[in-house]
């Protein structure tokens, strides 16, 4: 078995069972993508059993601090079958769930998400895509599904030296599924759609919605970077008159539109615009345009802290621009998905924003992600949504 020694002091994390080493952490040691490798103090001490990626600043991702766990096939099986576990105790209204959420499960690098019976699976570490056969066996055998299509085709796969990878790893056929979603049915294409091809993490918020505008009877509704219309759904059912949904990508919005229909709502209540959100804003805003809700879910604008400062500039104009399109009472549901942006700092960009706008608003609810994408007390980057609701007054 290799050993990778830390310098001195740089144990720290491992002994509060934080999983990742960075590069600058390590004082000797080397092997292969992937490999496990015993992860020593300076002196010797045992840390963690780990998965090491010598293309990545981090460096080594613990799998085990038990110092008798065997890094083998029956850990890998273990670990999947606890994550299906906690899945089932938690009853998601949904057959769409998340089913592995990486370091919060145990396995760093790896998300599973299931579509009825469908597995979409992201292999992203070195350590990871070492597993793989074994990983995907575990996952069948833990689900009873037959079918399992991976995606490992995100950038951070470049950052550990992995090329991309997409296709059938178990099954063939349709890359299509419909799920339902509380009282909704929603479609999505796991080989062409973003991420494993639907974003789970935001459907607690999407019902938050939902109850939102049917409790203050908001009429006319803004769905900013809107993908594939969940929120548009979610806004419709509560009853709203008028859904605007926007995108900058005509096959996103197309589906949008057919989930408006496949909900029983008259196709006459939703426009979807393909078009640049900030230009439309800026164009609704100089038109005299007012909302009684809008949505805003960019995409990932500050993957890391080092992106922190433009990221919160993109942040603050958009929120500024969406406060001031707001009626009198209206409500804001603004999220940021930026791993290098905390929840207080989010928060303080948007009371910037408000600043700007000359508005204030009173927060109805701190939002996050589903509780199937979980934040461990040991891993408090796993806290990757954030959004704030927020009436204007």
């Amino acid at each position: 078995m290799k050993v990778i020694r830390l310098r001195d002091g740089k144990d720290r994390s491992l002994l509060r069972k934080h999983p990742w080493v960075f590069a600058g952490s390590v004082e000797k040691g080397k092997a292969d993508p992937g490999e496990t490798v015993r992860v020593e103090a300076q002196d010797g001490r045992f840390l963690a059993w780990a998965a090491f990626s010598p293309a990545s600043q981090i460096r080594v991702r613990a799998w085990s601090f038990d110092e008798a766990e065997r890094i083998d096939a029956g850990f890998f099986q273990r670990r999947i079958v606890t994550a299906v576990a906690l899945r089932q105790r938690l009853a998601v209204a949904s057959d769409g769930v998340r089913l592995v959420h990486g370091e919060a499960d145990g396995l760093p690098g790896l998300v599973v998400d299931r579509y009825g019976d469908l597995l979409c699976a992201q292999f992203l570490s070195a350590g990871t895509e070492r597993w793989k056969a074994v990983i995907a066996e575990a996952l069948l055998q833990a689900t009873g599904c037959s079918r399992l299509y991976e995606r490992s085709d995100a950038s951070v796969r470049t950052l550990e030296g992995l090329e991309p990878v997409t296709g059938w790893l178990h099954g063939s056929g349709a890359t299509e599924a419909t799920i339902s979603e509380h009282a909704w049915r929603l479609t999505l294409d796991v080989a062409d759609g973003h991420k494993t091809g639907f974003y789970l993490d935001q459907r607690d918020n999407r019902a938050r919605l939902a109850g939102w505008v049917r409790h203050f009877g908001l009429k006319r509704v803004l769905n900013c970077y809107s993908y594939t219309g969940g929120f548009s759904v979610a806004a419709l059912a509560g009853g709203a008159e008028q859904v605007l949904s926007v995108d900058s990508s005509a096959p996103v919005l197309a589906r949008a539109s057919a989930h408006v229909v496949l909900n029983g709502h008259d196709a006459a209540r939703h426009e979807a615009r393909d078009a640049d959100v900030n230009a439309t804003l800026r164009a609704a805003l100089q038109a005299g345009e007012r909302f009684d809700a809008i949505v805003l879910d960019p995409p990932k604008f500050a993957p890391t802290a080092a992106h922190a400062d433009r990221a919160a500039r993109a942040y603050k104009d958009i929120n500024r621009l969406g406060l001031k399109l707001l009626a009198p009472g209206g409500l804001l549901l603004t999220f940021s998905c930026s791993g290098g942006i905390s929840a207080d700092l989010f928060h303080k960009i948007v009371a910037g924003a408000a600043m700007d706008a000359g508005v204030d608003g009173a927060i109805l609810a701190r939002l996050e992600g589903a509780c199937d994408h979980p934040t461990t007390l040991m891993f408090p980057e796993g806290e990757y949504l954030k959004g704030l609701a927020i009436l204007k007054q």
